[in-house]
């Protein structure tokens, strides 16, 4: 009803034909409908017809559907219709607000373009869905390594600034591969994306996990399955082979704001168990280049989290690494990169103590530790103690 992309044209006609009376949404997590899993949402909506919509109460995530007796009158927020445009103008997805202050912090993060809003001079972010369907594309999987495979990576086997978390089930002969990607483009040993280091993000997610952004930068070498996406590029660069160019570093800053807390925040306002391109392209992000001096800190902090082996040396040295011996493999050490990283994208978006202290306690299956950290590191940067 209020955010995939399909039912646009419906919220549409709502805002413009009926006055939203309420939008109530409850969880069933107190099994109110028997033999439904109780992660399901339903929303009780109200509307009168003839007239049209500037703004509507709204609750989301309740868990009592007694409190409709009092709603809209308590524990209600209003929405206002033009804030829905400017947060989500291709889709009009409704943001699960909780509260007064997540609609400031919302407010406060437009300052940024949406990641999907193409700009002159600077990166833009072009993604797709994997290489190969892991169904239709499946007799090219083998279950062995061996001379000419490359490993297929799946959403499993990623985590946050990690390309390790799992070991392959598949792998895929690199010429196979090759010739299924170019199709029909005729092979002039032009490089195409398994060739080159890409971000990646599960594909697979939900507003209820731990963390609900998923994402690192995946070695040259590998092919990827559907439960991950990549990126084409990072800057509006197209080359005779239509393959898209980026730069590297502008990689580790986009990985780097998108694994923060503020980013899976927002995030896990839009989203229910499935991270459509387009709810991601309605991410506000700023598009900082190397010309930034708040691009290098987090840009360094990136490459130490992601470069720990040796497939990533030529990353490693083109950030100012070195290699991938200087990459941090210590947890302590990882832990506190990760913590300065969320503090200095927090100092990013203008956020104060209290606004980022609130978007901390919306992750509760996050260790307390966690958290502390990162508003520890937040506090260090606002002292200058973290550059």
């Amino acid at each position: 009803i209020y955010t995939d992309l399909g039912t646009k044209q419906l919220r549409q006609m709502l805002f413009d034909k009926t006055q939203i009376t309420g939008l109530f949404c409850f969880e069933n997590s107190k099994a109110i409908f028997e033999g439904v899993h109780r992660s399901f949402k339903f929303v009780v909506l109200t509307f009168e017809k003839g007239k049209c919509t500037q703004s509507f109460p709204a609750a989301f995530m309740r868990h009592e559907v007694a409190e409709l007796d009092k709603f809209p009158h308590e524990g209600s927020i209003g929405i206002s219709v033009e804030l829905v445009k400017k947060l989500s103008p291709d889709s009009l997805s409704i943001m699960e607000f909780k509260s007064e202050k997540d609609i400031e912090i919302a407010k406060k993060m437009l300052r940024f373009p949406l990641l999907g809003e193409e700009l002159p001079d600077v990166w833009n972010v072009k993604l797709k869905q994997g290489d190969f369907n892991m169904t239709s594309d499946s007799h090219l999987f083998k279950t062995e390594p061996g001379p000419g495979r490359l490993p297929l990576y799946e959403g499993k086997m990623i985590h946050q600034f990690d390309h390790q978390f799992a070991k392959p089930k598949y792998w895929i002969d690199e010429k196979e591969g090759r010739k299924a990607l170019l199709c029909k483009v005729i092979d002039k040993k032009q490089k195409i994306g398994y060739e080159k280091c890409r971000l990646a993000y599960r594909s697979i997610a939900s507003n209820t996990n731990e963390r609900s952004l998923i994402s690192t930068i995946i070695p040259r070498g590998v092919f990827v399955g559907n439960s991950l996406s990549t990126n084409f590029s990072f800057q509006n660069v197209i080359d005779e082979y239509n393959v898209l160019i980026y730069t590297n570093k502008e990689l580790l800053f986009i990985v780097s704001i998108i694994n923060s807390f503020i980013l899976d925040y927002i995030l896990r306002m839009r989203m229910t168990s499935n991270l459509n391109l387009f709810i991601l392209y309605q991410l506000p992000v700023p598009r900082l280049t190397e010309k930034d001096p708040r691009f290098k800190p987090i840009v360094d902090r990136a490459a130490r989290l992601i470069c720990t082996t040796p497939e990533f040396d030529e990353l490693a040295r083109e950030a100012g690494l070195g290699s991938h011996k200087n990459g941090a493999t210590d947890p302590a050490e990882r832990a506190r990169l990760r913590a300065e990283l969320d503090g200095l994208v927090a100092h990013l978006y203008g956020l104060d103590p209290d606004e980022f202290a609130h978007i901390l306690s919306t992750f509760p299956i996050v260790p307390q530790k966690v958290k502390d950290d990162a508003m520890q590191a937040f506090l260090d940067v606002s002292k200058g103690l973290i550059k």
